[in-house]
């Protein structure tokens, strides 16, 4: 008994040791932390988190196998970050590294803030997704391949130069498991009646059923899910159901595989959904349009990632939502400023060459001050740049992208659940200070996912849009004293008819002026409203050490990277502090007073250092180091924590 739990407990993570008798299996971690499990055929082995990241081809499923996984993992109770990384192009060569398509997924029984550096668990479909992803596969690390694709024709596509990669000495620290997934998927469905094509499309759901045996999952959630979204094709939801209980059946008699458990994470009471960057986004302004009693218009041509923001608002016209889908970016925005005029809560939607292609309409809107949300879901630039992956670069064009004097609020969510409490926070900005809003997220974010509290419209602050309650007397450029908004009067409203658009207008009256002290006054009342939005955001916070050695800061998506590096880093002794900007323009009131209480601070970004020349413009005399990347992926726990001791020893 004792040789074959050995047998088994050589595919552990190398932190562990272990002691065993006749029926129980004590497993000790480095951390001095026990489980204690009871024997029946195989050990299983209790962890705090894992990361998995499921690879193939473009048409091997992947993203739908990773959502699978993470959607049962956040249902029993465990946390769980997602990261589906794409391939830039729609079809590229089936079998090439370019092609391939991955989803990474992070899980455990305690809070997890991102989808994780390197991967326990690495399914690989074919050779080019072994190649493109050993890298990222920690040391003792276990490897599922299905080795029926490991034919000479795509180890040669893969552009592999072993004739076998599976035995090079490469794998020599990774535990492989070679299964023969495709055939074993097409004796499951022999008798199905389902054409060859139908029956290999379905072997990613075999590997999904090896890797729910291994951890212990329950095959019902998704069971469920073939159900419902094959409702009207029965014959295909059972050949799914039938190869996901063949691979778990498979994985449960075959004795190389190990077996695992993550317990449920202790999380706040309440009631929670998975839900990624791009639908809480859209979510978010259906809540925003609820709270401000206002019909919400969506105006926005399809770009990738910001698509699905348009298509999850279109497909709520139950709601009131009118979705426009425009034939180019300009049609977008315009359409979207004259759904403003017309009382309408606006949006539009877009990723970083759709912003440059705005950026004359976004100054109408500064100009004619008329409320609209601008969604900027940053890619990998410039041009088209890299289009399916993430990066911070457009924080400049969000800033200062427009001709002339057109100051905008810019705003950054930075996790993919709270994409829908800053696209309800920047619908309230734009709404009760008449002005367009410009709200960041990325790549990452809008395509990872989380489970997110769902929270109910009664928890959501007031939204009171700046509507004119007169009639007649009218002037629209009138102003509030204490905030500087003008208010708002919609076509309809006897008495209330006044001029608007992009020529200059004259200060209350809005008439239209060349008048050259008018456009001096009107472009510092404009720049003024902006400033005095500091007085109703909220304060910056810190997180970790007051006295720290060094104040780390970021901005945006990168929030879930630079928490769990500060965190790793003070458990192990250091001092060290975090401020994550989600409100960058205006900055919070206390930024200055936080940045004074550090001797050394870095600025943390996907970017080759935009928000650290913003901070030396507005704060110069502070020293900023940097540390940036532009790979088109997020940063790694690992890179942050070496780059911040470093900086500590200096």
């Amino acid at each position: 008994m004792l040789q074959k739990i050995e047998k088994y407990l050589g595919l552990m993570p190398k932190n562990f040791t272990f002691t065993a008798n006749d029926n129980v299996c004590i497993i000790k971690k480095k951390q001095n932390k026990f489980s204690k499990i009871i024997m029946d055929k195989k050990p299983i082995i209790e962890l705090d988190e894992v990361v998995i990241k499921f690879s193939g081809d473009s048409g091997d499923g992947m993203q739908l196998t990773g959502t699978q996984f993470s959607n049962t993992s956040a249902l029993i109770g465990n946390d769980v970050s997602t990261f589906p990384d794409y391939p830039a192009e729609i079809r590229a060569p089936q079998g090439t590294v370019g092609g391939v398509s991955g989803f990474q997924l992070h899980f455990g029984t305690k809070q997890v803030f991102t989808p994780g550096d390197y991967a326990d668990v690495l399914v690989a479909m074919n050779p080019a997704a072994l190649k493109a992803n050993m890298h990222w596969v920690k040391p003792g690390g276990t490897i599922i391949v299905d080795t029926d694709s490991f034919t000479p024709k795509n180890i040669e596509k893969a552009g592999c130069t072993e004739a076998d990669p599976l035995k090079s000495s490469k794998f020599g620290d990774f535990n492989i498991i070679e299964a023969p997934i495709t055939t074993l998927t097409k004796e499951s469905l022999k008798d199905s009646g389902l054409d060859n094509k139908s029956i290999v499309r379905s072997k990613n759901m075999f590997a999904l059923g090896v890797v729910y045996w291994i951890f212990t999952r329950p095959l019902e959630y998704t069971e469920k899910f073939f159900d419902y979204k094959f409702s009207k094709k029965p014959e295909i939801a059972e050949a799914n159901k039938t190869v996901l209980r063949a691979g778990y059946n498979y994985a449960n008699t075959i004795e190389a595989m190990p077996s695992y458990r993550v317990n449920p994470a202790r999380i706040e009471k309440g009631t929670y959904r998975n839900i990624s960057g791009n639908v809480a986004t859209a979510w978010g302004f259906l809540a925003a349009a609820e709270k401000a009693n206002m019909p919400l218009f969506i105006g926005s041509y399809p770009i990738t990632p910001a698509t699905e923001i348009l298509q999850e608002l279109e497909s709520r016209r139950d709601m009131g939502v009118k979705a426009f889908q425009a034939e180019d970016e300009i049609a977008g925005i315009v359409s979207a400023i004259g759904a403003s005029f017309t009382g309408n809560m606006a949006i539009t939607t877009t990723s970083g060459p759709g912003l440059a292609l705005k950026a004359e309409a976004i100054g109408l809107a500064v100009i004619t001050e008329l409320p609209l949300v601008i969604v900027n879901v940053q890619r990998g630039g410039p041009s088209t740049g890299l289009p399916t992956k993430t990066e911070q670069s457009d924080l400049f064009q969000a800033l200062y992208g427009r001709n002339g004097e057109a100051p905008v609020p810019v705003i950054a969510a930075s996790t993919p659940s709270n994409c829908y409490n800053y696209a309800f926070e920047a619908s309230k900005i734009a709404l009760e200070h008449m002005t367009p809003v410009i709200l960041l997220t990325d790549g990452f974010l809008a395509n990872g996912s989380e489970p997110w509290k769902i929270v109910g419209a009664n928890q959501l602050p007031e939204i009171k849009p700046r509507f004119y309650k007169g009639q007649g007397n009218y002037m629209p450029y009138a102003r509030d004293p204490e905030t500087f908004v003008r208010e708002w009067a919609v076509p309809g409203m006897p008495g209330n008819e006044h001029r608007i658009g992009g020529l200059e207008k004259m200060d209350l009256t809005g008439t239209v002026s060349y008048v050259p002290v008018n456009h001096q006054v009107m472009t510092d009342k404009r720049e003024e409203k902006i400033n005095r939005i500091v007085n109703v955001i909220p304060l910056q916070k810190i997180e970790g050490d007051t006295d720290a050695d060094v104040l780390v800061i970021g901005w945006g998506g990168t929030y879930g990277h630079l928490i769990s590096a500060v965190t790793e880093l003070r458990e192990e002794g250091h001092k060290v502090a975090l401020a994550h900007f989600n409100y960058i323009r205006p900055l919070p009131s206390n930024t200055e007073d936080i940045l004074k209480q550090y001797k050394k601070r870095i600025v943390c970004e996907l970017n080759l250092g935009q928000f650290a020349k913003y901070l030396r413009m507005n704060y110069p005399q502070y020293n900023y180091a940097q540390y940036n990347k532009v790979q088109g992926l997020p940063f790694t726990v690992v890179e942050l924590k070496e780059t911040i001791i470093k900086l500590i020893n200096e």
